[in-house]
């Protein structure tokens, strides 16, 4: 049996690392966001043969002078543009620069604007969903072990649930504000998207071990609690590697394979998945130890003071 709760300091400082490098990726880069939160123009373009490349693209554009254009090819034939707002007069400049790289379909030309106001209003829903979303499983956790009262309170679950969560999202947009730095990569809709899916299935992962500790306290009639969660631990650390693993599987197809379109969601899902696994089975469960611990220090130095 491998005893996880031995190995709490390591994993602990793994953790710790993990976050503060993506907290100071965040802080430094910050995350490039799309033009869905910031406001912009974007524009497709369907050609009947092969698309362009990007970089021909991007040098048949910049001397437009529209700043900061994302080019993306959707495919074998799309490109879409996106980039500060434009008026009509651009947008025909636009068009023009991409009918001379090649014969573009009639009628396959697709022009939106996306107002400041509604990027800001877009990004404030969001930012309520997200806490919203861990107000809700914090409540269904707690709710869930409602019974538990020993060693710890059930509420208790719900926070290592909750710091878990925050591990999990946080080292992702760690990646992400990175690869907006370098590589010009925009958290847009299908990444926010993707993120909080990750809150369902790494809250859904840690909530199966919990739910093993839970049977588990109930049949035990002694031994320490570290033992229990070590044991629950290891009864249900086949499981959610097996179906971890399946789920990497195909996300890397999808990363691999999909297309630019489904590049970063993709690449989002598989590491919220990869350290959502990782945090439900050596993070959440020894953080409720931990805090069993520090609770009977605290009875004892009480104890003593009496």
């Amino acid at each position: 049996m491998i005893l996880f709760t031995k190995f709490r300091k390591i994993i602990y400082t793994v953790s710790i690392i993990l976050v503060a490098v993506s907290l100071a990726s965040i802080a430094v880069f910050g995350l490039k966001f799309g033009i869905e939160f910031t406001g912009g123009s974007v524009l497709e373009v369907q050609y009947e043969n092969q698309a362009p490349s990007l970089e021909e693209v991007q040098e048949q554009i910049s001397v437009l002078d529209l700043g900061d254009v994302s080019v993306q090819v959707s495919g074998d034939n799309r490109v879409i543009l996106k980039m500060k707002p434009v008026d009509e007069q651009q947008k025909e400049e636009i068009l023009l620069k991409m009918q001379a790289m090649g014969a573009v379909e009639p009628g396959s030309e697709s022009f939106q604007v996306i107002g400041p106001v509604i990027g800001r209003e877009l990004k404030n829903k969001t930012q309520i969903v997200i806490v919203l979303s861990l107000l809700s499983i914090l409540i269904y956790v707690a709710v869930s072990f409602r019974k538990i009262s020993r060693p710890v309170k059930s509420y208790f679950y719900g926070l290592t649930g909750i710091v878990a969560l925050c591990h999990d999202i946080i080292i992702p947009l760690g990646v992400f504000a990175w690869l907006g730095h370098y590589a010009g990569t925009e958290v847009t809709i299908p990444i926010i998207t993707a993120l909080l899916t990750v809150f369902g299935y790494s809250i859904n992962d840690s909530v199966v071990v919990f739910d093993r500790i839970r049977e588990n306290l109930f049949k035990s009639k002694g031994g320490s609690f570290d033992a229990i969660v070590d044991a629950s631990l290891n009864q249900t650390l086949g499981r959610s590697v097996n179906t971890s693993f399946t789920v990497i599987l195909v996300l890397l197809a999808i990363l691999l394979f999909g297309g630019s379109t489904l590049r970063y969601f993709s690449l989002a899902l598989l590491l919220g998945v990869a350290f959502g696994t990782y945090s439900s089975i050596f993070l959440a469960s020894l953080l409720i130890v931990t805090l069993f611990e520090s609770k009977q220090k605290r009875v004892l130095k009480k104890a003593k003071i009496k």
